[in-house]
């Protein structure tokens, strides 16, 4: 999601070109104390740059924002690549190069036939060029910055096999050590067999399953996950209390990360529900609210 206003305009042109430096630096030593909320940059700083896309992961990084939200999915022939809707024609020129491919489905198109699309015209002619990352390329990018990544397998009722996959390819980053399960990765998916999967699979790895469970089937979630991450209009502080009363998957009280909240006065309230985290589109305005 983008936010066109005048004063996210003047945001992106102060993000874009800058690098990690003195503000970066500066917001990276106001670092939140332990009771506050973290902030999740959703899909990247996509207030601020074209959602997904590695200008999104450095546009958090320059906020001096640790963790980065995304969303995987596979190609045709297998790759697993960094997007959000299941078509491409949102975020990406894929109609105007591939006129005859109706619907446009990630799954329809090969590695290569995503990578020469442009993921960034469409939210401002100053990304024109930006592709869609493959997950190891947006890992390396997070690795170079010192992020941490929240993934979301997303439909996997599609992909039959992602979650195995996903796991593969981490694993061959690097992404699977004691380093990076114990601190800096954590796997979510709306779908509950997804995120059972991931379990099975990776008992270590940190999971969340994305929705607002009943409190009476609570219970039934912490067997497999660590977090209930739900959308923040459909919670209150009492959702909040029921889901960290429980222990889960780990053994250690269940979170609540909740999305998508962009605005300081909402960030306020939530925080106030007592949540673990903030998913955002806009991690400066929520930091700034909540820290």
């Amino acid at each position: 999601m983008s936010v066109r206003t005048a004063a996210v305009s003047v945001a992106v042109a102060t993000l874009v070109g800058a690098s990690v430096s003195a503000p970066a630096a500066q917001a990276r030593e106001a670092r939140p104390s332990q009771d506050s909320p973290v902030v999740y940059a959703h899909r990247g700083a996509s207030a601020y740059a074209p959602e997904n896309t590695l200008a999104a992961v450095d546009a958090a990084d320059d906020l001096g924002i640790d963790w980065v939200e995304n969303d995987v999915q596979l190609t045709r022939d297998g790759v697993l690549v960094v997007v959000h809707d299941t078509t491409l024609g949102r975020t990406t020129d894929a109609e105007e190069v591939f006129p005859d491919r109706a619907p446009w489905a990630v799954k329809d198109f090969t590695a290569a036939e995503i990578a020469k699309l442009d993921a960034g015209s469409w939210f401002d002619a100053r990304f024109a060029g930006a592709r869609v990352p493959t997950l190891a390329q947006y890992v390396h990018r997070l690795e170079r910055n010192h992020q941490k990544l929240l993934l979301e397998i997303k439909s996997p009722e599609i992909y039959p096999g992602i979650e195995k996959e996903t796991l593969r390819v981490l694993r061959e980053e690097g992404w699977l050590d004691r380093n990076h399960v114990r601190r800096g990765l954590i796997v979510q998916s709306f779908g509950a067999e997804s995120v059972k999967t991931v379990h099975a699979l990776r008992p270590d790895v940190v999971t969340g399953f994305l929705g607002t469970p009943a409190v009476a089937d609570l219970p039934s979630y912490a067997a497999f996950t660590d977090q209930i991450n739900p959308s923040y209009t459909s919670i209150d502080a009492d959702y909040v209390a029921a889901v960290r009363k429980l222990k889960g998957a780990h053994g250690k009280p269940l979170q609540v990360n909740t999305w998508t909240v962009n605005t300081a006065a909402d960030a306020s309230r939530v925080a106030g529900f007592g949540v673990d985290g903030i998913i955002t589109n806009t991690p400066d305005v929520v930091r700034d609210a909540t820290h």
